[in-house]
C-alpha cells in the first residue's frame, strides 16, 4: 500500500510540474527586446541552450514549448539560463520543425504577454567543437592570448594553448585539414618561433624563412589529401589613423602564394602564383583537391597607394600526384570591374559554393567596417549578397562545418569593437537564414568579456594533442628546415 501510494505521489508532482500553469497576463503589443536576439533563427539539433536575458531587468518567465516537451525559466531580473538536459530533449523531440519561446513580464503590478517568437530546429548537426584566438581588440595588447576550443554542445571552454604557457608570444593562424582536430598547424611568432604541425600526436616545429621567399610562410590552408598545404609568404606593414572610421590599416608590400610539401620539406610555387607584378594571397584548395582559389592584386607603391589596391578572386587547377599547375587563371570576382576587393575564400565541403568576403578596398578586412560576406554558387555561376547575414560593421573571416550546411563568421555588429563569432544555417538550396551570436552560460558574458574572437574555424572533435610535449617542444626542441625546389 505505502509503495502505491509514493508511486502515485510521484505521479502527481510529476504531472503538476509538467502542467504548471502559466500567469493570467494582459497581452502585449510590439515585441520585448532580447540580447543576444535569437528571434527566428534557425539552429542544430546538437547546440547549447540559447540563454538570453531582456534588455530590461524586469521580473520575468521564459517559456519553451515543442513537440510534446514544454520548459519553463523563472527569473528575477530578465536573465534566462536554460537547464541542459530540458534542452536537448526539447530539441531532440523537435528536430526538423519549430518551438516557441514566450516571454512573460511582471510590471506595474501586472503580469504582461509579449509576442512569442519561433526557433527552427535544423536536421543537420553542426560540428561539435569551435576553435579560435583569444585576444584583445586592440593592434598591441597581443602579450595575453591563447588558442581556445569550446563544445558547441554544452558550455565548456578549454585552452587549447595559452602564450602564458610560452613566454607571453604570439601564436595565430591555426588551421586544420577538412575540419579534422588530429591534422592541425598553427604558428609562434617572436620567442618560440616556427610554424607547428600536429598530426595524429606527432609534433613538427618549422623554421620557415628560406631565402627564395618574401618571409617564413603566413596565412595556410590544407590540401584534402594531408600531404600539401598552401601558404601565402607577406611582407606586411601597418599604419594608423586618426580621423578615418578603419582606425587601422594592415597592407602588404609584397606578397607570394607557395605550396608545402609536408613528405619532402619542401616549398615550391610557379609564376602565376608568385610574380612581381602582383600580390598573391589568401590560398585555399577546393575540397577535391584539384584547384587552387586565391587572391591577387597589381603591384603598387605602399603605403601612398593603400586605398587603389583591390583584389581579384582567383583559381588555377592543380595536380596533386605531379605537384604541378596549369596555365590558365580564372576570374572569379574582378575587382576592375566590380570596383571592390575580394579576401578569404572558402568552399563548402560538399564542392558547392564558395564565401569570400568583399570591402572597399585592401586585403586586411578585420578593420573595414564595409566588409561584407558574398556566396557565390560554383555550378550556376550566381553570387548572393547575403542581405540577412550581414551587417552595417565588419564582417570578416569565416569557416565551413563538414556538412556544408553551417558556417561561422566574425562580425563586430554588436558593439563595432569586439570581433564575435555567429552561425549560420545554409539550406540545400542556398539560402542562408538569420545568424546567432555563439550561445554562453552567462547571458551578459559578451558584455563582461574584453575579449576578441579571431579565425572561428570550425572542427569535428576535440583537438587531444598532448599539451605539455607541445610545450616542452616549443621551448627546447629541435627546429626542423625546409628547402625550396628547384
Amino acid at each position: 500500500m505505502n509503495c502505491l501510494y509514493s508511486i502515485l505521489l510521484a505521479f502527481s508532482v510529476l504531472f503538476s510540474a509538467c502542467s504548471e500553469t502559466l500567469p493570467d497576463a494582459k497581452m502585449s503589443e510590439g515585441e520585448v527586446e532580447i540580447f543576444p536576439d535569437y528571434k527566428g533563427v534557425t539552429i542544430p539539433v546538437n547546440i547549447a541552450p540559447l540563454n538570453f536575458k531582456l534588455k530590461e531587468p524586469f521580473k520575468a518567465i521564459l517559456f519553451l514549448s515543442g513537440k510534446g516537451r514544454q520548459i519553463r525559466v523563472n527569473s528575477d531580473r530578465g536573465s534566462f539560463q536554460i537547464p541542459e538536459t530540458k534542452w536537448r530533449r526539447l530539441l531532440e523531440a523537435s528536430v526538423g520543425d519549430t518551438i516557441t519561446a514566450g516571454i512573460y513580464i511582471y510590471k506595474d503590478n501586472s503580469w504582461h504577454q509579449y509576442k512569442s517568437f519561433p526557433i527552427r530546429i535544423a536536421k543537420e548537426k553542426i560540428d561539435p567543437y569551435l576553435v579560435y584566438r583569444r585576444i584583445a581588440p586592440g593592434y598591441r595588447m597581443w602579450n595575453e592570448m591563447g588558442i581556445y576550443q569550446r563544445n558547441l554542445e554544452n558550455f565548456t571552454e578549454t585552452a587549447f594553448l595559452s602564450n602564458k604557457q610560452t613566454n607571453n608570444n604570439c601564436m595565430n593562424c591555426h588551421s586544420f585539414c577538412m575540419q579534422n582536430p588530429d591534422r592541425m598547424l598553427f604558428h609562434q611568432r617572436m620567442t618560440h618561433a616556427g610554424t607547428y604541425i600536429l598530426i595524429n600526436g606527432k609534433i613538427e616545429k618549422l623554421n620557415t624563412k628560406l631565402e627564395q621567399t618574401i618571409s617564413a610562410l603566413v596565412y595556410p590552408y590544407w590540401h584534402p589529401s594531408g600531404r600539401f598545404v598552401a601558404f601565402s609568404t607577406n611582407e606586411t606593414k601597418q599604419d594608423f589613423h586618426l580621423s578615418d572610421a578603419n582606425r587601422v590599416e594592415v597592407f602588404d608590400n609584397r606578397s607570394d602564394v607557395v605550396i608545402y610539401d609536408i613528405e619532402r620539406h619542401e616549398v615550391f610555387t610557379v609564376p602565376q602564383l608568385s610574380s612581381e607584378e602582383n600580390m598573391e594571397t589568401f590560398p585555399a584548395f577546393s575540397p577535391d583537391g584539384k584547384r587552387l582559389y586565391f587572391c591577387s592584386a597589381p603591384a603598387k607603391q605602399m603605403p601612398e597607394s593603400y586605398r587603389e589596391i583591390k583584389y581579384n578572386l582567383l583559381s588555377i587547377t592543380f595536380d596533386p600526384a605531379t605537384r604541378t599547375f596549369g596555365h590558365e587563371i580564372d576570374t572569379l570576382y574582378n575587382a576592375g570591374q566590380e570596383g571592390r576587393s575580394a579576401k578569404f575564400p572558402r568552399v563548402s565541403p560538399d564542392g558547392h559554393y564558395l564565401m569570400y568576403t568583399l570591402s572597399d578596398y585592401g586585403n586586411f578586412s578585420i578593420w573595414h567596417k564595409d566588409a561584407d560576406l558574398r556566396l557565390l554558387d560554383l555550378t550556376s555561376c550566381q553570387t548572393d549578397s547575403l542581405v540577412q547575414v550581414n551587417s552595417n560593421d565588419v564582417e570578416s573571416y569565416h569557416s565551413w562545418s563538414g556538412n556544408s550546411r553551417w558556417f561561422v563568421f566574425s562580425s563586430r555588429r554588436e558593439d563595432r569593437l569586439y570581433t564575435r563569432p555567429y552561425i549560420c544555417y545554409v539550406d540545400q538550396n542556398g539560402k542562408a537564414g538569420k545568424p546567432f551570436l555563439l550561445p554562453q552560460k552567462e547571458p551578459d558574458y559578451y558584455e563582461l568579456s574584453l575579449f576578441s574572437f579571431n579565425i572561428p574555424e570550425l572542427v569535428k572533435g576535440k583537438i587531444k594533442t598532448d599539451i605539455y610535449k607541445l610545450i616542452d617542444i616549443s621551448k627546447y626542441g629541435a627546429t626542423t628546415g625546409i628547402s625550396f625546389a628547384k
